[in-house]
């Protein structure tokens, strides 16, 4: 039990990012669509909210030790955060395609555990024994993981974004956009010193048999609104080698394959991934 919780412990501290596990049961990994439903009743909310707060964090130095050049940068900084809270004001949702919408995570607790519900649907491993009670943990864990990136990150660094109904305001998918550096990624964007990694894609069961998949098309295009947004040119994703479906839905968005998993591997087990990348036609 020990090594399990250790391992739920990495698998809730990557989502977001990028996830490395992989498993059985109805879920999403790197690309794949599967589905998930409710598991259990999301629990009641907590009455004080906690989350983003589309404010970004700045640790001012005393008067004492504050020079004319911090105060400046500082100055800009503010600037800067300023005009990105004011776009994302502008309108509710950044993007509202075929028949869903998809707008920025809400900065209450209630949304939050049920985004935490959800991920936890896609990504939990089910075990032999003691399963509802893992799960729960595991849940936890996710949630825990969420409220820390949305507390710590500032607002054009890391979002949740979440997709529901055109009609009503029901969860439906979420994905999570996070600025990053990693030179292996990089090495393929000439130019670019980071880029806006999309990951921990998940989608409950539905009822809209008829047009479950564009979910995917909808999340993606709230992606390329971020970026144009947040001033980034780059977006890349990983998607497995023998998902089709999942590579052509990002084909179709606008991502291309540049580099894959080594063979190794398949030889611990695991499954071999593609890296796709785009360049974002949004920007002016």
């Amino acid at each position: 039990m020990a090594n399990l919780r250790l391992c739920y412990l990495q698998i809730s501290n990557s989502l977001c990012t990028e996830p490395w596990y992989a498993g059985k049961g109805s879920r999403f990994y790197h690309g794949s669509w599967k589905t998930v439903s409710n598991r259990k009743k999301i629990g009641q909310p907590i009455e004080r909210p906690v989350g983003w707060s589309g404010s970004c964090i700045v640790h001012c130095c005393s008067t004492s030790s504050t020079t004319s050049a911090g105060e400046a940068t500082e100055q800009v900084f503010l600037e800067d955060r300023s005009s990105i809270e004011e776009k994302e004001e502008q309108f509710e949702y950044l993007a509202s395609e075929f028949g869903w919408k998809v707008r920025r995570l809400a900065e209450n607790r209630d949304e939050m555990r049920e985004v935490a519900q959800i991920q936890a649907e896609a990504f939990h491993t089910p075990v032999a024994l003691f399963d509802d009670l893992f799960f729960e943990f595991f849940k936890a864990e996710v949630l825990s993981g969420l409220l820390y990136k949305l507390k710590n990150s500032p607002p054009d660094r890391y979002a949740c974004l979440v997709a529901e109904p055109a009609a009503e305001r029901k969860l439906v998918g979420i994905v999570d956009v996070t600025a990053l550096r990693d030179e292996d990624v990089l090495q393929h964007l000439a130019g670019a010193d980071e880029y806006l990694y999309i990951s921990g894609i998940a989608r409950l069961t539905i009822s809209y048999n008829n047009r479950r998949r564009k979910i995917g098309s909808a999340l993606l295009k709230a992606c390329d609104v971020l970026s144009h947004l947040w001033g980034f040119e780059c977006l890349a994703l990983r998607a497995y080698e023998d998902d089709m479906g999942a590579r052509k839905l990002y084909t179709n968005a606008g991502y291309k394959v540049v580099s894959s998993d080594p063979q190794w591997v398949t030889w611990i087990g695991r499954k071999r991934r593609v890296l796709m990348i785009k360049r974002s036609d949004m920007l002016d």
